[in-house]
């Protein structure tokens, strides 16, 4: 679990891919607490296993279906990633609550200015626009940002300074893929409301006054 706030800037080192998986290599720097092989790191907000750390560069195994459901088979070496360690127990949740799962990507339309800040709009599938709310939650390659506007096919999101300087939106360009992940509570609320996979109605108004609602 993480919270979408970005703890450090990382840069992909190389990545090797074969038939079936791959392994990614990031130089990510130091680290005020000690890494730990087999924890997880959300890479763009993918959540991957750290399998080796030497010398700053972190290695991660990555799936070939990891690679084409998110951007980060776009990345070439040198290219810029954000990096986020798991919550522990006690940590400030300074976001919102993100798994590390990606639900599909989007495209970035364009960056607006707006005084000091920047208005960024991505465009993507109406089925992961049905996932947000105005004014709710969304992590864009891990960032938990706040979704402004909101219409078929695309979000915005406004951005400070700050989160342009500290995440790989330094070099963010519109026609680059952005992975998305819808807020968690939403996935849930949804799937009370409109039923389950396996054809189980969603929630009616017959169904709240058979509980007392409704009078």
């Amino acid at each position: 679990m993480f919270s979408g706030i970005i703890e450090k800037k990382g840069q992909v080192k190389s990545i090797v891919r074969r038939d079936k998986d791959g392994v990614l290599v990031i130089d990510g720097g130091t680290w005020d607490r000690e890494l730990v092989i087999g924890e997880s790191i959300a890479v763009n907000g993918v959540c991957l296993t750290l399998t080796r750390h030497e010398k700053g560069l972190l290695s991660f195994d990555v799936l070939n279906e990891t690679f084409e459901r998110t951007n980060l088979g776009d990345h070439q070496p040198g290219m810029p990633v954000n990096l986020e360690r798991s919550l522990r127990v006690g940590d400030t949740v300074g976001g919102h609550f993100v798994t590390g799962h990606v639900d599909g990507t989007g495209v970035t339309d364009s960056f607006t200015p707006v005084g000091r800040d920047r208005i960024w709009k991505i465009a993507c599938g109406e089925d992961l626009t049905a996932g947000m709310v105005p004014k709710g939650s969304i992590a864009c390659d891990g960032i938990s940002l706040t979704i402004v506007d909101l219409g078929p096919g695309f979000f915005t999101v406004h951005l400070i300074p700050h989160t342009c300087e500290v995440t790989n939106l330094s070099a963010a360009k519109p026609g680059n893929r952005v992975n998305l992940e819808t807020d968690m509570l939403g996935k849930y609320v949804k799937r009370i409301l409109t039923g389950s996979s396996a054809g189980q109605p969603g929630l009616t108004w017959e169904k709240l006054k058979e509980h007392g609602f409704g009078g």
